[in-house]
């Protein structure tokens, strides 16, 4: 991990292993650059995205020689892949797999479940020491579903053998990889497009990133930069941003899905992805809002041009009651999202991305969902 001196991992009453500062952190500031432990593909078949480095392929795709399931956008991408990530096995499994997800009745999710299992008996085999990393993470075997936990296995099982040394294969580790996936993976998006809803290229399991907890008003925000960098084998990692100051001591969250959501929205989804009700500040004052509270959230930013000089004369009023670290004082807590929406969410249409400066010293906020780039003052 780059600039570990910036942040721990410490226990934390209530909500296990989170990241703490460990100094000061300034607005835009980079405390995280995170490489995956593994990467595996969100779609059975695509040959719009490298199966290698999951760039946009802008030319002709290069298929595998040995299977129908990936493809790479140069020759050297298909050269490494055939000693990390897409090695014969692999190779090998997903063809078998393909075959049989019909016979099986397999939905997409139980699908993409499968590649990860792939990729990580793969991992057990080219990289020992980065498979232990993976199985120390957080994960509880007990919140995955049984069923899915026989039949992934049993279709795994199925496919050439593997041996995994001192790992072994059993349901147990199945199972126990399933539960590391379900609450660790990150998702590598699709490009932004205003007239699309955006999908998911790849996952990817990063140690290091996989210890931030969730909070509905994050203080910091994750940035990926897949496209970008075409000579460069980091583009599948993350990079982390603080949004607004941080003091020394103060826990580091981000937010798991765009911060634009609905309070139940938000319940439903944390509770059935990671196991978990959330009780942040945001959350403690939302769950006393009427359903027409919660819909005018939606109309935030939306004013006519005769409101825009009021919503102006509010922004300077709470200018004056945001503390250091960028939260409005307890007068207003029946409102206290409201600064966070006008300054650090993106009002690109169809976007709902955060916003966070430059690396500073900036005036540059960049969205991380579409990376529009827009001028602080001028939000």
């Amino acid at each position: 991990m780059e600039n570990n001196q910036l942040l721990k991992v410490s226990e934390i009453e209530g909500r296990g292993r989170g990241i703490v500062a460990t100094q000061p952190l300034k607005p835009g500031q980079i405390i995280l650059k995170d490489s995956p432990l593994l990467l595996y593909s969100a779609s059975v078949k695509n040959s719009t995205f490298c199966s290698n480095c999951f760039r946009v392929i802008l030319q002709s795709p290069i298929p595998c020689s040995w299977c129908t399931s990936s493809f790479f956008c140069t020759s050297n991408c298909q050269s490494v892949a055939l000693s990390s990530s897409h090695t014969p096995w692999v190779c090998q499994s997903l063809t078998h797999l393909k075959n049989t997800f019909s016979s099986h009745s397999l939905n997409v999710d139980q699908q993409i479940q499968a590649f990860f299992l792939i990729s990580a008996y793969n991992l057990a085999v080219i990289s020992p020491s980065s498979f232990r990393v993976l199985l120390s993470l957080q994960g509880d075997s007990s919140f995955v579903s049984e069923s899915d936990v026989l039949l992934l296995h049993s279709l795994v099982a199925t496919c050439p053998s593997l041996n995994l040394g001192e790992f072994g294969f059993s349901k147990e580790l199945t199972a126990a990889l399933l539960a590391k996936d379900k609450v660790n993976a990150f998702g590598l998006m699709e490009p932004f497009e205003v007239d699309r809803e955006r999908g998911v290229r790849a996952y990817g399991i990063y140690p290091m990133a996989s210890f931030f907890n969730h909070d509905c008003l994050p203080n910091a925000c994750r940035f990926e930069y897949v496209d970008t960098d075409v000579n460069s084998r980091s583009n599948t990692d993350i990079v982390v941003r603080v949004i607004h100051d941080v003091p020394e001591g103060r826990e580091i969250c981000l937010s798991y899905f765009p911060v634009n959501f609905k309070y139940a929205e938000r319940q439903q989804r944390l509770k059935e992805d990671y196991g978990f009700t959330c009780n942040c500040d945001r959350c403690v004052v939302e769950a006393n809002w009427s359903d027409g509270e919660d819909d005018a959230m939606d109309k935030e930013g939306e004013e006519s041009e005769e409101e825009e000089e009021e919503d102006e004369d509010m922004e300077e009023d709470m200018d004056d009651e945001v503390n250091v670290n960028g939260e409005v004082e307890e007068r207003d807590q029946d409102f206290p999202h409201a600064y966070f929406f006008l300054r650090y969410m993106c009002n690109r249409e169809n976007c709902g991305g955060t916003l966070a400066p430059l690396p500073s010293p900036s005036s540059v906020m960049e969205c991380n969902v579409c990376g529009n780039l827009s001028k602080s003052d001028e939000l």
